[in-house]
């Protein structure tokens, strides 16, 4: 079992509770958390990333329980265990693509092994998501967004994570490229060692998806 969550509750400042679904994702699952605006999506995958801190319920990450860790410790198995992609990319513009996508192992010793070779590992992933060689020393304020949606995918799979998560990592691209891009992320991710959790509103996601759940207010 890579992640579990139980009974997950979160209120907001406005006086709003939302109850969230209890979920288990193993090795190779590809799990799509579709919904409205404003049912919580971001805030499920925050309190799963451990961005948002619990307020009730509880979260077990590989056998790690979220609740009983302190902030640091929580940091430390995020950084090993999960690579995030958050809505905002969180890229930094004035750095290389080289320089972005190695940030994903830079807090991790245990991602940092599994990557011998840094720069053919990263031109590897970039290709696999479809992007081409000669990126690599290119600043990110010169790409399109669909391309930088490509390097923060490349940035949170390098190391290998057991558990890949995207804030919707679609949202600026029209329906083709979506279908591209979702393709090619499913074929770069290693599903013996690894899965996968996205939260969109695009309904045309579905299909490449084993498991899909619908938040609902």
């Amino acid at each position: 079992m890579i992640l579990e969550t139980n009974r997950l509750e979160y209120l907001y400042s406005s006086g709003q509770t939302i109850r969230f679904p209890d979920l288990k994702i193993r090795v190779g699952d590809r799990v799509l958390v579709t919904g409205r605006s404003g049912c919580g999506k971001t805030t499920f995958l925050n309190l799963i990333a451990g961005v948002l801190k619990i307020q009730k319920g509880e979260i077990d990450l590989i056998g790690n329980r979220f609740s009983s860790l302190r902030p640091t410790s929580l940091d430390q198995i995020r950084a090993d265990h999960i690579g995030y992609v958050f809505q905002t990319l969180n890229l930094i513009p004035f750095l290389t693509v080289l320089e972005n996508v190695r940030l994903g192992i830079q807090f991790s010793h245990q991602r940092t092994s599994k990557v011998p070779e840094i720069e053919p590992e990263i031109s590897r992933i970039l290709s696999a998501l479809g992007l081409p060689k000669n990126i690599l020393n290119r600043q990110i304020s010169n790409l399109s967004i669909g391309q930088q949606q490509r390097v923060a995918c490349a940035r949170a799979l390098l190391g290998k994570p057991e558990l890949f998560l995207a804030d919707e990592p679609t949202s600026s691209l029209d329906p083709k490229s979506t279908t591209e891009f979702v393709q090619e992320l499913i074929n770069t991710f290693d599903p013996s060692k690894q899965a996968i959790l996205i939260v969109s509103h695009d309904p045309s996601m579905v299909p490449f998806f084993n498991t899909v759940i619908e938040l609902d207010n």
